[in-house]
């Protein structure tokens, strides 16, 4: 599960035509993308607003980037469902099967299946929030597992059936794994297995958290983030929360490692919250969100650092959230999820933009 940070006080379109210069935009387009960005934000050009209302996160280009799979809190639903569209935010479609809780959706490499998790078998009803007794908290549902289905949500698979919380998964480049975060050993770590849900292997090896996996291009490293606790209070804190189902996301940085889990190094070392980490196609860099830049961690915006932890770049600088990036395979395209431009608040919605090096 990969929660999206809101910042209320209450509580693409890129097609086969890869690397041509994008049409010269109308006045009235124009008008619309500075509305929707900030002179700052210099990597992002012709911004455009893919989904109108709801909570909307976590949306992943296909391999062709001409369809994008996320999850949604919207019309007569409860809680979260999976969605896919086109990347110019038509097509809309419900491709989980609306029962429980769904997360973490992600394309095969060939567009011939999809990947999820969702509750619906321990439950068909949503799952209860998360107990905010002790602080700001995730919910780790234990009834989450991972399923593989049609892109239209036919023909669901179940691929994980231990006890404990299966979710986040993503596939490689090459489509010849899953890497996916578990508690099935007692402690949230990273695994891979076969697209078919065999050979499950254990990547991480640390108390804490480590999750959010990603490969970058090449299959050879994994990217992700991880709260490792150090002094004995804090550990203790760590293991009595998961025993109740709960994490306390408020000091994640940004791992990388081969994708075998061995040299495993940190990346960042900011301060605050650091997540939804994905690699920039030329491996080298990494694009994050993070709120280590504002007292008070109100606010996240999109950076990019080079893998071994120079270069640190702000990429988005509205005051609101934005967070959930993914590059196209070509880099011409990001996707990600902000709550600019809200109708109202705790509207998350789907953006894109053309990227400019």
């Amino acid at each position: 599960m990969r929660p999206v940070f809101l910042l209320i006080v209450t509580v693409a379109t890129f097609g086969c035509g890869g690397g041509k210069n994008p049409p010269a935009r109308t006045d009235s387009e124009a008008t619309a993308a500075d509305t929707l960005g900030d002179p700052r934000e210099m990597h992002l050009r012709n911004i455009r607003q893919l989904s109108f209302g709801g909570e909307n996160a976590e949306a992943y280009f296909d391999a062709f980037a001409r369809r994008l799979i996320f999850q949604s809190t919207r019309d007569a639903f409860a809680c979260d469902q999976i969605f896919t569209m086109n990347v110019d935010g038509s097509e809309l479609q419900l491709v989980s099967n609306g029962l429980g809780r769904a997360t973490c959706a992600y394309w095969a490499p060939d567009g011939e299946s999809i990947i999820y998790s969702s509750t619906y078998l321990g439950s068909t009803a949503c799952p209860q929030p998360p107990d905010r007794a002790a602080g700001y908290v995730w919910a780790v549902y234990d009834t989450y597992d991972v399923f593989r289905a049609d892109p239209d949500g036919s023909n669901p698979v179940r691929l994980t059936t231990t006890s404990g919380y299966d979710a986040e998964a993503v596939y490689a480049h090459d489509g010849s794994k899953i890497l996916f975060t578990s508690s099935r050993d007692g402690d949230l770590e990273l695994y891979t297995m076969r697209p078919d849900g065999s050979d499950v292997r254990r990547l991480t090896n640390a108390v804490g958290y480590d999750g959010g996996g990603f490969f970058s291009p090449g299959d050879s490293l994994v990217c992700f983030r991880a709260d490792r606790p150090s002094d004995p209070t804090a550990i203790q804190d760590f293991k009595d929360l998961l025993g109740r189902g709960l994490i306390r996301p408020v000091a994640l940085e940004i791992f990388v490692m081969r994708a075998d889990g061995s040299n495993e190094r940190q990346v960042t070392k900011l301060g605050g919250a650091n997540f939804c980490p994905y690699f920039h196609p030329d491996s080298k860099r990494i694009i994050f969100s993070s709120n280590h830049h504002v007292a008070g961690g109100r606010e996240f915006d999109l950076f990019m650092v080079n893998v071994d932890g120079t270069g640190l770049e702000q990429i988005t600088f509205r005051a609101e959230f934005d967070g959930f990036p993914m590059f196209s395979a070509d880099g011409t395209e990001l996707v990600w999820c902000s709550n600019r431009n809200n109708a109202k608040p705790g509207e998350t919605n789907v953006f894109s933009a053309d990227w400019v090096e």
